[in-house]
């Protein structure tokens, strides 16, 4: 009998961490998409060159590395190969820079929190010319 309950409660404890580690990545993900807006303003500014150094761009970096110790990670990379999973395809591109079937173009970085896909990446899928 006592080793019964021993059991019952090791495997309740199993149990809480796991739901309270899944709580975590859950309410994780949903602060991560209220901020999805501010990610592309700074990729955006990034690209334009607006956001090389300065007060803003101290902020912007600090932002990212806090949300990647918190286990943010950035989907989409040119030469990734295409998975429908991960990445939107938005329009397939003939070039000759990276293989058929792979990501030619990133037009909008997805975002991903452990194993949830909080965005899909909106991609450009290379096409043979």
């Amino acid at each position: 009998e006592l080793r019964r309950l021993q059991a019952e409660f090791v495997n309740f404890k199993h149990r809480t961490a796991r739901e309270k580690e899944q709580l975590r990545t859950f309410v994780t993900g949903d602060l991560l998409q209220t901020l999805l807006p501010v990610f592309d303003d700074i990729d955006a500014a990034r690209q334009a060159g607006d956001l090389t150094d300065g007060p803003f761009a101290a902020i912007a970096n600090k932002l990212e590395e806090t949300l990647v110790r918190h286990g943010l990670v950035r989907l989409g990379e040119v030469g990734e190969k295409f998975d429908p999973n991960v990445h939107e395809a938005v329009l397939q591109q003939p070039t000759s820079e990276v293989e058929p079937d792979q990501v030619s173009m990133v037009l909008r970085s997805g975002f991903r929190i452990g194993e949830r896909v909080v965005r899909p990446a909106q991609v450009a899928v290379a096409v043979a010319e």
